[in-house]
């Protein structure tokens, strides 16, 4: 009788694609090593925001004007200089604060570019074009008015939130036009939606508990949005998209298409865009700059604790259409 031939066959995960999962698993990590802290700063200023504000005069400060707010609320991030990770905590806290629309959407898409710590790290990356330091600022404010001001057409901006945070307007008394909530420090947003009245004497009560809810909810959006940005670095090949960057135009879409997907913190970006600078055009590399702190992978993940899915692809749709046409431009012109 002939003996069987044996094959020692592995079993379970290729070595290939072992390693790729633990590329991925280590990306994972670093992406939230490199987030968590912009997010809790983010989450301890909505709860200074909370505590020290006063609500009522801030909001009647506030112009109703779309596009003064928009312009208001985009250039506040020299005041609360955060990356994209801590915008969204201050941008939702504004928008349950009563906020217009319009200064909370500037903020929102602005504050991660337009912030003296990002302005200074983009001029020491790139000393020699001091032009990518000014145009970045310029097309990013220009693309977060416009956005804001669009979007605030829509005056009651719960239509626009997750049902969760459009009872918690309409349990503060939001009306269509109007925004009245009560004294600063003396409410809390519990898990049931409804306000809750803090101890007057008490008010770090309410700052701890407001750190902890908003850490909760915003945390495990990070964590999704942070997986899917590092399967995608991973099991997507890099060369793929470097392949297509050859002319502007096809520079332009392959580092929107990276913007996107690496979901590198504002305050570090110009140091990755510079690794590109010798190989792709200025303007490519202004559409990487201005898209990625406004909208990639791990900030729609956050994103999505604010807006409906809709909503959000509405936003992103306008946010790489308006950085396409603003860079295509660019280096058509210059």
């Amino acid at each position: 009788m002939g003996e069987k031939l044996v094959t020692n066959k592995p079993l379970g995960i290729s070595p290939v694609s072992m390693t790729q999962f633990n590329n991925a698993f280590t990306l994972f990590l670093s992406l939230l090593v490199e987030a968590m802290p912009f997010l809790l700063f983010g989450v301890l200023l909505s709860g200074v925001l909370l505590l020290l504000i006063d609500e009522e005069k801030l909001i009647r400060a506030m112009p109703r004007n779309p596009i003064l707010g928009a312009f208001i609320g985009s250039c506040a991030g020299f005041l609360f200089p955060v990356c994209e990770c801590g915008n969204v905590p201050v941008a939702r806290r504004l928008l349950l604060q009563g906020m217009p629309t319009s200064v909370a959407l500037g903020f929102l898409f602005a504050a991660p570019t337009i912030n003296p710590v990002v302005i200074w790290s983009t001029w020491v990356a790139f000393r020699d074009q001091p032009e990518i330091v000014v145009l970045r600022v310029l097309f990013s404010l220009f693309i977060a008015i416009f956005i804001a001001t669009v979007f605030s057409l829509q005056p009651d901006p719960r239509p626009l939130l997750q049902p969760m945070l459009a009872r918690r307007l309409k349990s503060l008394g939001i009306a269509e036009n109007t925004a009245s909530l009560v004294p600063s420090g003396t409410f809390l947003l519990g898990n049931s939606g409804q306000p809750f009245t803090a101890p007057k004497t008490k008010p770090w009560l309410s700052f701890i508990d407001n750190v902890v809810q908003e850490m909760r909810e915003l945390g495990g959006m990070l964590v999704i949005g942070s997986a899917i940005a590092a399967c995608i670095q991973v099991f997507v090949p890099r060369d793929i998209i470097l392949g297509i960057g050859q002319n502007p135009l096809t520079a332009i879409l392959s580092m929107l298409l990276l913007a996107v997907i690496v979901s590198i913190c504002s305050t570090v970006d110009a140091f990755f865009a510079l690794s590109f600078a010798s190989s792709f055009t200025t303007s490519s590399l202004l559409a990487f700059l201005v898209l990625g702190p406004m909208i990639d992978f791990k900030g729609m993940g956050l994103m999505l604790s604010i807006f409906k899915p809709r909503i959000l692809l509405y936003l992103f749709a306008m946010a790489v259409q308006l950085t396409f046409l603003l860079t295509l431009t660019h280096s058509y012109f210059f």
